[in-house]
């Protein structure tokens, strides 16, 4: 099979989130002797790169793109027209079998492309994009237009008649199917991780209590619900260390701001940029992982990367009750659902710092992880899809 791989973020290195998975997909794809063509923002070393992963790279050089480039929603909206020329433009060449897009901005362009080519287009969908809009203020997303926005991202698999669809989780392929396409074409693959850089490690409770939390930091991660809960275990707990482990980006500084204002000896550390293979050694440190996210559409259709590596470690959790992560975790005594509240979310976690669940059920959990979420069982499931939609 002779395939074009869309997507919109910078192949290499990961920068977290959605974009680790395009690694190991192109992995299980060239290890099955398929020939990957790949469109995505230029990165550096490409070339190096593209030879380690035995891939042909065409790259999109016209703006920056990435998680931290200015003006990125700006960017990402004019970036399916351009990525579209660029496809096109190597077709008149190539000739296709078929179109993968990852994530919903370069399904936008692979739906165009299906028409253009007349090649079957896969679309995978890692996230609910606009959905995650919802926990914007209004004045910087203005509500008639985000409800426009999300009608238009969940009706590209119907719009463009996608051969077949993937899903992050069940929750997002159930809104997809709302939305009248096939169910049959559905198919929750969920997100993976990898069991080697992520291995089950023992977590007996640190001498300082520590709460981590890992990723890009976005508005919907750090918002209302994150600066009470880590305000009200500051000032329960004031030896509590809060590490925080990626960018220091607006929404750590403003969550910082707030915090310190109401509990000036709260101990907040955040570490900057942290490579992909790097984050389970910082996330050793800690006794629980939070993730106290808004509720968004965009929130409960996330498989959250975040929660599946503190599993994968046999770190304690919690969460707001988000449904696509909860649909699959939910019983599991080492993952706990708070509430959308700042306060509950704080005595979930001043009751695990004091009472943590057994560390023979956080064992557990990781070993299903394992089993169930490796980076190789994730792509394989995704590549068997591809092929029959080839065949």
């Amino acid at each position: 099979m002779r395939l074009a791989l869309l997507t919109h973020e910078p192949f290499y290195p990961p920068s977290g989130g959605g974009s680790a998975e395009a690694n190991y997909l192109v992995n299980e794809l060239t290890r099955r002797g398929h020939e990957v063509h790949l469109f995505c923002p230029d990165f550096p070393d490409r070339d190096a790169v593209a030879k380690r992963f035995a891939i042909t790279v065409y790259a999109f050089t016209g703006w920056e793109m990435g998680r931290y480039t200015r003006l990125r929603s700006l960017k990402y909206l004019a970036y399916p027209g351009a990525l579209r020329r660029l496809v096109r433009r190597i077709a008149r060449d190539i000739s296709f079998d078929a179109i993968l897009s990852q994530h919903a901005i370069s399904a936008v362009a692979a739906g165009k492309l299906k028409a253009d080519l007349g090649v079957p287009v896969v679309m995978n969908f890692l996230d609910f994009l606009t959905g995650f809009m919802e926990s914007w203020p209004g004045w910087a997303m203005p509500r008639f237009v985000l409800r426009r926005l999300m009608a238009y991202e969940l009706s590209l698999p119907k719009r463009h008649a996608a051969a077949a669809v993937l899903t992050v989780s069940d929750e997002l392929a159930r809104r997809f199917a709302q939305t009248g396409y096939d169910r049959s074409r559905l198919h929750p693959i969920h997100y993976g991780y990898d069991a080697k850089l992520f291995p089950l490690t023992p977590h007996p409770s640190p001498l300082t209590p520590a709460v981590v939390m890992h990723g890009s930091f976005d508005t919907h991660h750090l918002g209302p619900i994150a600066i009470r809960a880590i305000t009200d275990i500051a000032l329960a707990r004031p030896e509590t260390h809060f590490l925080f482990i990626g960018r220091e980006t607006d929404a750590v500084k403003n969550l910082a701001k707030r915090v310190l204002t109401a509990a000036p000896s709260a101990k907040l550390e955040c570490t900057g940029f942290v490579p992909y293979g790097e984050v389970a050694g910082q996330l050793g440190q800690a006794g629980v992982g939070i993730i106290p996210y808004e509720s968004s559409s965009g929130a409960h259709c996330a498989f959250v990367a975040k929660l599946v590596e503190y599993a994968a470690l046999g770190l304690p959790v919690v969460s707001t009750p988000l449904a696509g992560v909860k649909a699959y975790f939910d019983g599991e005594p080492s993952v706990l659902f708070s509430a959308f509240d700042g306060v509950q979310f704080a005595k979930d976690v001043l009751e695990w710092l004091e009472h943590p669940p057994p560390q023979a059920e956080s064992e557990r959990v990781a070993k299903r992880v394992a089993a169930e979420l490796d980076w190789p069982v994730i792509c394989a499931k995704t590549v068997d899809r591809l092929e029959a939609v080839v065949s």
